[in-house]
């Protein structure tokens, strides 16, 4: 299929978008996860964050391999396939975790379920590395991020409907249960066991779906491998360093004298914090460097030598870091007295909310795709956003869940539409104002406590909604063969969901779970430059028009 396509492939497109729920589901889910595991195996926040830590790690260590073994064949294992198998391949993997995670669940063993999450999450890596290019392929450039968005559209009701499903496997419609006394139930993971048995079936159903689809292509581009050793040699640097600290970090938890002094000081790990903060600074300095190195030589950094992708790498890092971050903190902030003191499947429908605000933003975001007039967007451009909000609450209703509080949150929703219409559709620009705004609403939800703070924080999933789809068609425009290989750098930096969070948890363990909130403030302003200075790297290449104001109506 060529890359040159102009006419948007749209039964391709619908049969592609079905992965993009499971992603969704499975990954929003963690929210609710995470509090019943620290509650079921004792653990401390920082610990509880390893669910995100094995889950999105995956995303990195798959994509890392499939650079690892092309490069040792020199050739593009993912594009020689074709999208469609990388799909279909990486559903299998996913059914394997869903498997795993049965015999997980049923031993009780939270390492276990660590490696199942992790397994079921390696699919992901390789459907995504495959399906984003291969949405981007499937129409003009120019509206590349329209199609994501649309994607990102479906893959947020999976994120919307995940937290309520798993809270009602965990805790059935009891709101307000004691999350302690129940996570010590020995049939508290039963319900688990019954879920990811109907998951691993849906992940065969999608594989023989895409297998028997004769609407979707092969999907492979017209692509020159290069092995690109200076970026693999820098990433395996990476790599091997991340390895040996957070190694070193999970050796202390088996050591008793650590124990003890971490007891005694009320979970204050003050090396710990500093290691975290040193697998961030790796990768950022890591990146930067590769980034210098590339403009002065560009052989064999591959698709590296273009600086939009170096930095988008980082913005995609510091993006999922910060919408993971954002929520799966969330349940530990809603059980502090100042934010109500909630429990178990009380605070479903915030997490839910939180999600359901990334798929408002989506499905405003997918408008453009449908190509409708210039009038017909501004007012689609209000009214979608309030039927995805209506969406949100209705899903919560039909569970059992008291909505009531989440009803003023329509007058947040009213800020997000009025971003968009200063956006206009441009992603650079959109990307940097939405960066803005969600500095601004974790400063109000740092200075302020309830309803207000709990907006601000949820108020997150609005302005991360666009990002992913912005910051990815920014990051491979004009990049040409190396398309491939910049995806999978690109999902790659997914690990950001494995290492902020944790930092952001190990953090809450010293300072408090409000006040580590700031963590999201540093990642807004950076998405915030990005969306600036990406402006002015497309422009020296000349092609900022084609990939920045295409899209404008």
């Amino acid at each position: 299929m060529s890359s040159e396509q102009t006419k948007t492939n749209y039964p391709a497109l619908y049969t592609l978008i079905t992965v993009f729920f499971f992603w969704g589901f499975i990954g929003a889910s963690n929210g609710v996860f995470i509090p019943f595991c620290k509650a079921k195996f004792g653990l401390d926040q920082f610990q509880s964050q390893l669910i995100d830590f094995a889950f999105y790690g995956a995303y990195y260590m798959g994509a890392l391999l499939l650079f690892v073994f092309s490069t040792l064949i020199r050739k593009d294992i993912l594009n020689s396939w074709g999208f469609k198998k990388g799909i279909i391949n990486g559903l299998l993997i996913s059914t394997v975790g869903a498997v795993t995670m049965i015999f997980a669940v049923q031993s009780g063993d939270y390492y276990l379920i660590l490696g199942a999450l992790f397994i079921v999450a390696l699919g992901f890596s390789l459907q995504q590395t495959a399906a984003q290019p291969f949405a981007t392929s499937l129409g003009e450039p120019h509206t590349a991020s329209n199609r994501l968005n649309l994607a990102g559209g479906i893959n947020s009701l999976g994120t919307t409907i995940g937290p309520i499903v798993v809270s009602f496997a965990l805790f059935g419609v009891a709101a307000g249960i004691d999350i302690e006394k129940f996570a010590q139930r020995p049939e508290s993971l039963d319900m688990m066991e019954i879920l990811y048995m109907f998951v691993g079936g849906l992940f065969l159903i999608a594989a023989g779906l895409f297998f028997f689809s004769k609407k979707l292509p092969s999907g492979k581009i017209e692509s020159v491998f290069e092995p690109a050793k200076k970026a693999l040699g820098t990433l395996l640097t990476i790599t091997l360093i991340l390895i040996c600290i957070f190694a070193y970090i999970f050796s202390r938890y088996e050591d008793p004298e650590f124990i003890e002094r971490f007891i005694t000081n009320k979970g204050k790990d003050y090396l710990g914090l500093g290691l975290t903060v040193c697998t961030l600074l790796v990768i950022v300095f890591g990146l930067l460097y590769a980034n210098v190195a590339a403009q002065k030589k560009p052989e064999g950094w591959g698709a590296m030598r273009y600086p939009q992708l170096v930095l988008g790498m980082l913005g995609i890092f510091t993006y999922v870091g910060v919408e993971v971050t954002i929520q799966s903190n969330l349940g530990e902030l809603l059980g502090t007295p100042e934010f109500g003191s909630l429990e178990g499947s009380a605070i479903a429908p915030y997490i839910s909310m939180y999600w359901g605000s990334l798929m408002i933003g989506r499905w405003a975001g997918a408008i453009s795709v449908f190509n409708p007039s210039n009038t017909m967007r501004k007012v689609l451009l209000i009214i979608v956003p309030y039927i995805a909000y209506g969406v949100v609450l209705a899903a919560n209703a039909i569970s059992g869940q008291d909505i009531t509080p989440l009803y003023a949150y329509a007058g947040i929703v009213a800020i997000q539409i009025a971003g968009f219409f200063m956006g206009q559709d441009h992603p650079a620009k959109t990307l940097m104002i939405f960066g803005i705004m969600g500095m601004i609403a974790m400063l109000i939800g740092l200075s302020t406590e309830g309803i207000t703070a709990i907006y601000a924080f949820m108020s997150g999933g609005l302005f991360c909604s666009i990002m992913w789809p912005s910051i990815f068609s920014l990051g491979i425009a004009g990049i040409g063969k190396y398309t491939s290989q910049g995806s999978a750098f690109l999902v790659m930096m997914i690990l950001g969901g494995g290492i902020i969070p944790p930092l952001q948890g190990k953090i809450a363990d010293i300072v408090g779970i409000h006040e580590s909130y700031f963590i999201p403030v540093i990642c807004f302003a950076y998405i915030a430059f990005y969306g600036w200075y990406v402006v002015k790297i497309l422009k020296k290449q000349g092609i900022a028009g084609e990939v920045e104001m295409g899209g404008a109506h």
